[in-house]
C-alpha cells in the first residue's frame, strides 16, 4: 500500500526564469519540499532524525521536465517512498498541473539518499526506523 503524500502549491515568482517559466534547478527544491513533508507525514521528521544523528543526503537525482509551468500555476506534488534499502532510500516525485482536466504531468523525478552519521559515514538506520519505513514503501504504480 505505502504512503503517498500530496502537497498543493503555486509556482512562485522567485522560481521562474527570465522567460517566466520554472527555472530548472527549482525542481530539486520542490523534491526536497515533498520529501520533507512526506517524512513529517510518516512521523519521521528530518529535525528529529538529525537530532538522533541520522542524516539523508542526496547521492543521486533525476528530473524529467514534461511540460512548461509558469508563475502562479497551481501544482500538486505527489511524493512516495519507492525503495527502502539497508542504508538508502529512494523517493519518487510527480508534479501535475492542478485545475486542468486530466491533471497533466509537468515533472517526474526521483532522488536517492544514503543514511549517514554526523561525520558523513555510511550507516544503517536503527531497526526501529527500518520497521517504521518498511510498510510505507509504495512500489511504482505502473509496474
Amino acid at each position: 500500500m505505502g504512503l503517498v503524500h500530496l502537497q498543493t502549491f503555486r509556482v512562485r515568482y522567485a522560481e521562474t526564469d527570465q522567460m517566466g517559466a520554472l527555472s530548472s534547478p527549482r525542481a530539486l527544491e520542490w523534491f526536497e519540499f515533498g520529501r520533507t513533508e512526506w517524512l513529517r507525514a510518516a512521523d519521521l521528521p528530518y529535525s528529529r532524525m538529525e537530532t538522533e544523528g541520522l542524516f539523508l543526503p542526496v547521492v543521486e537525482a533525476n528530473c524529467r521536465y514534461l511540460r512548461r509551468v509558469r508563475f502562479d500555476d497551481p501544482i500538486i506534488l505527489r511524493t512516495r517512498l519507492s525503495q527502502a534499502g539497508r542504508a538508502s532510500l529512494r523517493f519518487d516525485y510527480e508534479a501535475v498541473l492542478d485545475g486542468v482536466p486530466d491533471h497533466p504531468q509537468v515533472l517526474l523525478g526521483w532522488t536517492l539518499h544514503a543514511f549517514v552519521d554526523a561525520n558523513g559515514q555510511l550507516m544503517r538506520p536503527p531497526a526501529e526506523t527500518r520497521c517504521q519505513l518498511r510498510p510505507l514503501v509504495s512500489p511504482d504504480p505502473a509496474s
